[in-house]
């Protein structure tokens, strides 16, 4: 209320200024009292209302450490339950926990942000009711004319909810493959292997693939020559397979067994043999560039041949073309044969 009066005596002493029609110079008349009531007026908001703005700028600087505190403290803690629990796998449980505690945590800054900005003003004497009004007129209207804003938050916030994709993820989001860096309740942020950031609205995302949910898997298309035995190309691979989930460096990243088909496909030029790796999330490559390397070293050790494409050149040698007899000399070489 203070600060209000002064504002209206500010005003009131501004009405007495007179403009001089030919030096065009504002001049302020104001007298002693005006600048007395004002001293008086600023020493009694200082003493007796800046004490509660200041209180209350403290205790919500505080309020925001205690928060920031907390959610740190829940994020250990619910790590390191999931972690105890044999069931769960730990890596999807941090990714689950970072992406809930970092969006519940931004919900609770801004919330504490109204109310610090609310209380703030009614201890500078500014009356809040209006303003409130008028931010739920304003919402109305958002509501209305920004329809495409709420249906991203609606959609972002089913996407956490229902565990769609955490951050850590490799997903593929309307085409767009890359890591997810951050899901917020209006976009999804990816990062592709070249470090290019993709950002998409959440509610204009139709398709999405999630590469590293619970567990991942490398596929492998084996093209052998059709003169190789299959039965022995499928023991081979089964066998680098089994040598590469007993392998230390690898054993930690594969879920056994490894999984040989068979004969997938009849190929132009070769025979496909169909296999799988499951891995942990997010492993699938480390593990499968290991799989195709040890595959072809134990290829070339049983001399199984892996078809490709190749060219013959003939280079400064004369090629002789195919001479073609007409049907009707055929005919009479044979009549003068008889």
């Amino acid at each position: 209320m203070l600060l209000r009066d002064m504002l209206n005596r500010l005003a009131t002493q501004l009405c007495y200024i007179n403009i001089s029609p030919k030096e065009t110079i504002m001049e302020e008349q104001v007298n002693d009292q005006f600048f007395t009531d004002l001293i008086v007026s600023g020493k009694y908001w200082l003493i007796n209302e800046f004490p509660g703005v200041l209180l209350v700028m403290i205790l919500f600087f505080i309020l925001f450490k205690v928060v920031r505190f907390s959610f740190r403290k829940l994020k250990r803690n619910l790590i390191n339950r999931a972690d105890k629990k044999e069931s769960v796998d730990t890596g999807e449980a941090v990714k689950r926990i970072n992406t809930l505690t970092g969006i519940s945590g931004a919900f609770v800054r801004v919330l504490l942000w109204i109310v610090f900005l609310m209380m703030l003003l009614q201890n500078m004497g500014i009356n809040i009711g209006p303003i409130l009004a008028s931010v739920g007129i304003i919402s109305l209207a958002v509501g209305f004319g920004a329809q495409e804003l709420v249906r991203d938050y609606i959609t972002g916030f089913f996407m956490i909810l229902e565990n769609q994709i955490r951050v850590g993820d490799v997903a593929i989001l309307n085409g767009t493959g890359g890591f997810v860096e951050r899901i917020e309740l209006r976009t999804t942020s990816l990062r592709d292997f070249a470090g290019i950031v993709h950002v998409f609205q959440n509610g204009k995302i139709n398709t999405l693939s999630n590469m590293t949910k619970e567990w991942s898997a490398m596929v492998f298309d084996i093209g052998v020559a059709y003169k190789e035995d299959v039965e022995k190309v499928m023991d081979i691979m089964k066998q680098v397979g089994d040598e590469l989930s007993e392998d230390p460096d690898f054993k930690e990243l594969i879920l056994p067994p490894v999984e040989v088909f068979g004969l997938d496909e009849f190929a132009d030029s070769a025979l496909v043999i169909k296999a799988r790796i499951r891995t942990k999330p997010i492993q699938q490559w480390t593990v499968g560039r290991e799989y195709r390397k040890r595959l072809k070293k134990a290829f070339d050790q049983n001399n199984i041949e892996i078809p490709f494409p190749h060219r013959t050149v003939y280079w400064g040698e004369k090629i002789n073309s195919l001479k073609v007899e007409s049907k009707n000399r055929i005919h009479g070489e044979l009549k003068q044969t008889n």
